[in-house]
């Protein structure tokens, strides 16, 4: 696949003008796009621009992040702190992000999202109100191994890091993370499967499929 060389500004600038026009494919009401990436490769930045580029076309947006749905401490280290399998399968909870994120935006739904359900640093529930989100208004979520759930998305981006990158930009206290993705890569093709590429092994380099 052919990429070229492009800004992260300008990638938010473009993103953001693709949601414009885009329409769900079920006939609903709310655009739902997700950002995909390891925690490298810094998904939630490019969707917190995206969504500062459509406020600032007028367009409302929300932007979700998995990392606000991860399952009790108890739950998710049932098997130990680096256990591969269980980060892989079982440290978010997707049940709730079907039932309180894209249950609401369904055709006939009322649009009310809960924007996150569990703080990881206090192992308690957030208790955070839901959010109204406007009609023709996108959801923006973000997060590792979204492709692989089956989400309803209208739109899907990739933010790919070779090997070597992702090795490079992983913190040593998470290096124990990083066949999660291996396989990933390997059982969900991610790069093939998303709507849209992004490369960025080099930061402040990105390149992008168009």
């Amino acid at each position: 696949m052919r990429l070229e060389a492009i800004t992260w500004d300008r990638l938010g600038d473009l993103l953001a003008e693709r949601l414009l026009d885009l329409r769900p494919a079920d006939g609903g009401a709310w655009p739902r796009v997700a950002i995909d990436g390891a925690p490298a490769a810094r998904p939630g930045d490019l969707a917190a621009r995206v969504c500062e580029a459509l406020r600032l076309r007028g367009r409302a947006c929300l932007v979700v992040g998995t990392d606000g749905f991860l399952r009790p401490a108890s739950v998710r280290l049932e098997h130990g702190r680096q256990d591969v399998e269980s980060y892989y399968g079982g440290w978010y909870d997707t049940g709730a992000l079907w039932r309180e994120v894209f249950g609401p935006l369904d055709p006939g739904g009322d649009g009310r999202v809960l924007p996150d359900l569990w703080d990881p640093v206090a192992d308690r529930a957030t208790r955070s109100p839901y959010v109204s989100l406007p009609p023709g208004s996108p959801l923006l979520l973000h997060g590792p191994f979204l492709l692989r759930h089956w989400f309803p998305l209208d739109l899907s981006v990739h933010i790919l890091l070779s090997p070597g990158a992702l090795r490079r930009r992983t913190p040593g206290t998470e290096q124990w993370t990083l066949p999660a993705f291996e396989r990933y890569e390997r059982e969900t093709d991610p790069a093939a499967t998303a709507d849209v590429l992004i490369r960025a092994d080099d930061p402040r380099h990105p390149a992008w499929s168009g």
